[in-house]
């Protein structure tokens, strides 16, 4: 009987060890999600304030008038998305 009840203390001890393991796996998961969105956050941020800039970048080109033909057609393309961006929220809008 002494051998079955060690055996359960063992195992007892042993599910003791897991389920704090859990805790603090779980706790360090919490943490590590909370990074994920802090980082997600920074990164749509910088994302923004790139585009932001470039945009600026752009503007400055277009009053010294220094385009290269490949920096035109980009331009080119850019003012296109714009503009199908507007002509898509005015349609949402208009709905």
């Amino acid at each position: 009987m002494s051998v079955l009840f060690d055996q359960l203390l063992q195992l007892q001890q042993k599910q003791q060890l897991l389920l704090k393991q859990f805790a603090f796996l779980k706790s360090e998961n919490r943490q590590l999600t909370k990074r994920l969105a802090k980082k997600d956050a920074q990164l749509i941020n910088a994302e923004e304030k790139l585009k932001d800039l470039q945009q600026k970048l752009d503007v400055l080109k277009i009053s010294k008038g220094a385009f290269s033909d490949e920096e035109k057609k980009d331009l080119e393309r850019r003012i296109d998305a714009y503009v199908k961006e507007i002509d898509r929220c005015l349609a949402l809008l208009n709905t």
